[in-house]
């Protein structure tokens, strides 16, 4: 790929808020998007396909230094400042004659790219020699450090530097894997970043490929190659957070069937060489490499992107190679990752491993999709969006079964005009069709057989979708159900304290009662009975009242337990399967458990307070 096209990609317009909305579903121990619908993941087709950079030959890899200083004066001659691994940016332009060919206004790309051609000529060395491999060194350390793999900030780092010193062997190495590796570390950074680092219209592309429904995208030239060239940025004059909350909400409500997993199939190969050696590498899951960036590609999460059934998996914890550090100057030691990742380095000549389903359902993969994701994957900029692990199933069913019943529809809407076709053929068609290996009559009875298995899986498809409807609802009246029961066990809880701070005081009181009764018995006069008898009444009736006090909040705190526990037998012991498509009894144990004990309570408030004026 030449410089002109990707010069041509990278004018287009950035979108901060695209780049951000899919930040925000980055799955950093998958390294994949979580959407509601499914992982989703760039792969090696699309890097190919959108920026044309080569995907196959020798990994990215070799050696990282703590510093270059003495690699950049011998192959770039420029001032880099000791214990540093920057170049400047301006000081590189200019040594290439290209800090000051800037765009005139009203000159368009084609032009402006012709002129910038015709200065690099006149500047930089034409004759073989040093001075171009000088020249051609600059050029690449630019390209690479300051467009394919920018970081943050204006300087250029010379990381790739050592991989320059043979110009023979630079077209041999995986640019376009490293460059994907790249873009899986900056996606992975914090969510903080309003963009993310590298070469920002793949994302773009990427998106308006996938997820047209999002129409962040205009289509203006078809037929281009590299396909990122036929795409320009919608302008968006909103609110950058207006725009991202949009985005979220969209993310969310996007009909999944609009969610194009396969953009390519209807794609020829015509002006694109590099797709013949790079189709080995599709439809594989392997380790990428960037020297010290060694990161998988776990394909095998999106099967549905190479036309198969998603099967069951078991979703990856974070399994990123070992490295020092995410900042090269962090890198005190010399490292030869061609020895430190030397399992990968294989993984990734033997081409990684292929992709294999025998699942005939997505349905087993999405629920533990929405199991282990809840409601993680209903994001909002403004707001997240509360739904349990039970309800999230229930929606990807649900889309499930919606995909299927309209794939069935459709179906049964082809079948009927092809049954009709062959019939229409009659006799005319008879030979042909002999020749071919059948009969009409025999085609008419497949097709007739097909009609109907095909309207009797729509049959099945919508009473399914109905179940999952009703499932549904009475999850989410469940959801409600629980609400209202934690609103009123806060309320028992108060009424709990209440109670049991009047108890202490009760305890209190008596206290101070038997203490005054005992200073009595030492200090009464022998005739003074009367009074003695009087304390003691008061004293008995308090001491009613505090065990009428204590008896009532020891049975509110036994029919808590008791509703707890059998909130959690119920859940452990029904089956996970069809427990939510059974609708429970209407009211619940819980409230006629605290019914039970407010009648068992009553009786013994009153009880106490009339031994207490018995006795008084």
């Amino acid at each position: 790929m030449g410089f002109g096209q990707i010069f041509r990609i990278e004018r287009m317009r950035v979108d901060p808020a695209l780049t951000q909305a899919l930040r925000s579903r980055w799955d950093t121990e998958a390294s994949a998007f979580a959407f509601p619908w499914e992982h989703m993941i760039p792969s090696l087709e699309d890097v190919s396909r959108i920026t044309g950079l080569r995907v196959y030959g020798r990994a990215v890899s070799g050696y990282t230094y703590p510093c270059y200083h003495d690699l950049a004066e011998r192959f770039l001659d420029l001032p880099v400042e000791r214990r540093s691994s920057l170049v400047p940016r301006v000081a590189l332009q200019e040594s290439l004659g290209l800090y000051e060919a800037g765009k005139n206004a009203g000159e368009s790309e084609d032009e402006y790219l012709a002129r910038l051609a015709r200065v690099s000529r006149r500047d930089l060395a034409s004759e073989p020699g040093p001075q171009v491999d000088l020249d051609l060194r600059r050029f690449l350390v630019l390209f690479l450090g300051r467009l394919l793999f920018a970081t943050r900030g204006d300087a250029v780092h010379c990381r790739f530097l050592p991989l320059l010193e043979d110009l023979g062997e630079v077209g041999g190495y995986a640019w376009g894997a490293a460059f994907l590796a790249h873009q899986f570390d900056g996606l992975s950074a914090s969510e903080r970043q309003m963009s993310t680092s590298g070469f920002y219209p793949f994302l773009q592309v990427w998106a308006y490929l996938h997820l047209p429904a999002l129409g962040r995208g205009d289509l203006t030239r078809p037929g281009f190659v590299p396909i990122a060239r036929r795409w320009d940025s919608r302008r968006d004059t909103r609110h950058l957070v207006d725009q991202l909350e949009r985005l979220q909400e969209a993310i969310n409500s996007c009909p999944y069937l609009d969610v194009v997993w396969q953009p390519y199939l209807g794609e020829g190969d015509e002006g694109q060489p590099w797709l013949a050696q790079a189709r080995p590498y599709f439809g594989r899951s392997v380790w990428l490499h960037a020297l010290n960036l060694v990161l998988p590609l776990n394909l095998f999460l999106t099967q549905r992107s190479l036309g198969l059934r998603q099967s069951v998996v078991e979703f990856p914890v974070r399994d990123r190679f070992r490295r020092p550090g995410r900042s090269f100057r962090g890198l005190h030691d010399t490292i030869n990752w061609r020895e430190r990742a030397c399992e990968q380095i294989e993984n990734w000549e033997r081409k990684g491993k292929g992709v294999r389903s025998d699942a005939t359902t997505d349905d087993a993969y999405l629920q533990a999709y929405a199991l282990k994701y809840g409601g993680k994957v209903y994001k909002s900029a403004r707001h997240q969006v509360v739904v349990t692990g039970e309800i999230a199933l229930l929606r990807a069913l649900l889309q499930s079964a919606v995909q299927d019943q309209e794939a069935a529809q459709r179906q049964t809407t082809e079948l009927p005009n092809e049954l009709e076709r062959v019939r229409g053929t009659g006799a005319g068609g008879a030979s042909s069709s002999r020749s071919a290996g059948g009969s009409p009559s025999l085609m008419e009875a497949r097709l007739t057989g097909a009609v109907l298995r095909a309207k009797e899986a729509q049959r099945h498809l919508e009473e399914r979708e109905r179940d999952l409807e009703l499932a549904h609802e009475h999850a989410m009246e469940l959801q409600g159900e629980r609400d209202r029961l934690r609103v009123e066990a806060q309320a028992t809880r108060s009424e709990r304290d209440q109670l049991r701070i009047r108890a202490e005081a009760a305890k209190a009181q008596i206290a101070e009662m038997t203490r005054e009764l005992a200073t009595l018995r030492v200090q009464r006069p022998p005739g003074d009975q009367e009074e003695v008898t009087r304390l003691r009444a008061e004293l008995l009736a308090q001491q009613t009242l505090s065990r009428s006090l204590q008896q009532i909040v020891t049975d509110i705190g036994r029919s808590r337990s008791r509703s707890r526990s059998g909130a959690s037998v119920s859940r452990a012991t029904g089956p996970p399967s069809d427990s939510i498509w059974r609708v429970p009894p209407a009211g619940g144990g819980t409230r006629r458990r605290s019914v039970t004990v407010r009648a068992r309570v009553a009786p013994m408030m009153v009880e106490g307070w009339r031994d207490a004026a018995t006795s008084g």
